[in-house]
């Protein structure tokens, strides 16, 4: 159909929205709440239009186009409301800009510079409300939220609802639930406009691992972090940095870089072994990955009889951080009380699984500190390090080097596909080339595979709310679930308020440095088969650095 928009003919598509219509033809409309992941609700009355032939104002997020429908996103009247809304929104928006997961990327900052609003119009009506911790992972402070509900409704869509809303004195409040357990997967934050969700430690600790002169300091990269953390320094979306993001860690003073994506093909390793064992013996299936920390959470707290089907295999940063306090350390001649490890992670539930206590080596705990995406992206801010300049730098060997099955653990069905590649080598001698996955359900994929004489029912999930769906009636021998959407690549600790076409162009990115890599079997790295005829070769070893236990969580 075509519509008007400010004067110039359109075209638009039946079911559109003005908002969508506006953004399609380079139109900006300020929207706080939308974000297309979640149902629209037009609370924040920012994205206000005039529609000729109807009185008023209308919000553009939740109003159709119609044919030969005239619309206008500015005037004077647009603005005014704009004006008075963005004042009433400051009112009930504690500022600590200094210190704000929005970096000053905040779209609240913008829309007042460009209305020329006051932000301290009115006093802050939510000043003294309490700050909230879950975990070792999240803090929600909750005088900075502005009851736009996108918390709420990503909680929601996880399938956990543990965000709930709470009358009080008239007022309206986000709350944590008291009878559900929050499971850290990050989604609450990287949907709030208003930064009032934030990584623990996402500022105030992100010098410590480089303080201590005694320690030698090991970071390492996990495989999305290398397509998302370039968008921080206006880089296209998916663009990959990974040698960049070695020489800015190299620049804080950093002793080695290793890559997570080593510890992936460790993983794969283990897991299509495990994976072999299970078919063979027909036990506790479907199995589960294991390798997200929310996902596992997630059947602890709510679904703890499935706790069994969870694969034993430890997640890429855990085998990793147990090889450099093992194997590296030896090599090195270095005491590994000495050393520091710290995992660059797209996920902020990777804080809360390095507390685990039953993932200890020899009293130690394999990584030592997590860095988001966007943490590690602030300290090269603050460091004058800058992406689009710096000279590229090569990672640290002998744990630098992945596969491309390694890589694509950053991407929905990546984890799945490594492991199946080396199960279908393992069982059959010939190599897997290609899945053929088909869409079943939202963010859902299954496929057949074809082992020898035995049919392999797979399935990649990501999102817990999805997940949930195939639990109860499960026709599958191998799952895969990410708790996030599209995967590490959707992570909490990612830039924020990405959306399905951004998540898209960093999980590619990745396929593509699969497709181009000389090595894409896990068990064929070289340094897989050195570790496994030189250092894993007896089992204690192994299951001491690359395999765990879970239990139901309260």
């Amino acid at each position: 159909m075509k519509i008007i928009l400010n004067k110039k003919k359109v075209v638009a598509l039946p079911g559109e929205t003005i908002l969508a219509v506006a953004k399609k033809n380079g139109v900006e409309i300020p929207a706080l709440c939308f974000h297309s992941d979640l149902k629209i609700k037009a609370s924040c009355r920012l994205c206000l239009v005039e529609i000729k032939g109807r009185p008023g104002l209308h919000t553009a997020c939740s109003t159709k186009v119609e044919p030969g429908m005239e619309i206008i996103t500015e005037s004077a009247r647009i603005n005014k409301a704009r004006r008075i809304n963005l004042e009433l929104l400051f009112a009930q928006h504690q500022e600590e800009c200094d210190d704000c997961v929005m970096n000053f990327d905040c779209q609240l900052l913008e829309l007042a510079r460009k209305y020329k609003i006051n932000i301290n119009r009115f006093d802050d009506r939510k000043k003294g409300l309490p700050v909230y911790e879950f975990g070792p992972a999240l803090i929600f402070d909750s005088s900075k939220c502005i009851d736009c509900g996108n918390c709420i409704d990503a909680c929601q869509q996880q399938g956990i609802g543990y965000l709930e809303k709470e009358e009080k004195e008239n007022l309206y409040r986000v709350v944590p639930g008291k009878n559900k357990e929050c499971v850290y997967c990050g989604q609450c934050l990287v949907h709030c406009p208003a930064g009032a969700f934030e990584a623990v430690g996402e500022f105030e600790d992100i010098a410590k691992p480089l303080e201590d002169k005694n320690k030698v300091v090991v970071f390492q990269i996990a495989p999305s972090v290398r397509s998302s953390i370039g968008e921080e320094f206006g880089l296209p979306y998916g663009s990959v940095v990974t040698e960049k993001i070695v020489a800015g860690i190299k620049q804080l003073g950093v002793d080695k870089v290793f890559d997570t994506c080593v510890g992936a093909d460790f993983t794969t390793v283990e897991e299509s072994l495990e994976l072999i064992e299970r078919l063979q013996s027909k036990k506790n299936l479907p199995m589960f990955t294991s390798c997200c920390p929310a996902w596992v959470r997630f059947i602890e707290c709510y679904y703890p009889k499935l706790i069994p089907n969870l694969t034993t295999v430890r997640s890429p940063q855990i085998i990793l951080g147990g090889l450099i306090k093992t194997y590296w350390a030896r090599q090195a001649k270095i005491d590994p009380a000495r050393i520091t490890v710290v995992s660059v992670m797209p996920c902020v539930a990777k804080k809360y699984e390095i507390t685990r206590e039953e993932l200890k080596i020899n009293g130690l705990r394999p990584v030592d500190y997590v860095l988001t995406t966007r943490e590690l992206a602030k300290l090269f801010q603050r460091k004058k390090i800058d992406l689009k300049k710096i000279k590229s730098e090569k990672i640290d060997n002998p744990l630098g080097i992945p596969s491309g099955a390694g890589v694509i653990y950053g991407a929905s069905g990546g984890v799945m596909e490594s492991a199946l590649r080396t199960t279908y080598q393992k069982m059959t001698n010939k190599k897997l080339l290609k899945i053929k996955f088909e869409t079943v359900g939202e963010r859902t994929r299954a496929a057949e595979v074809k082992i020898g004489n035995q049919l392999i029912r797979v399935a990649a999930v990501s999102g817990l709310g999805n997940a949930k769906k195939i639990l109860e009636n499960n026709p599958y021998d191998y799952v895969e679930v990410m708790a996030c959407p599209g995967g590490c690549i959707g992570g909490g600790g990612q830039p924020m308020l990405a959306d399905e076409e951004v998540r898209r162009k960093r999980a590619a990115s990745l396929f593509r440095i699969d497709s181009r890599k000389e090595i894409r079997f896990a068990e064929e790295n070289p340094i897989v088969k050195k570790l496994y005829q030189k250092f894993l070769k007896d089992k204690k070893i192994v299951d001491s650095i690359c395999h765990t236990k879970f239990h139901e969580q309260n």
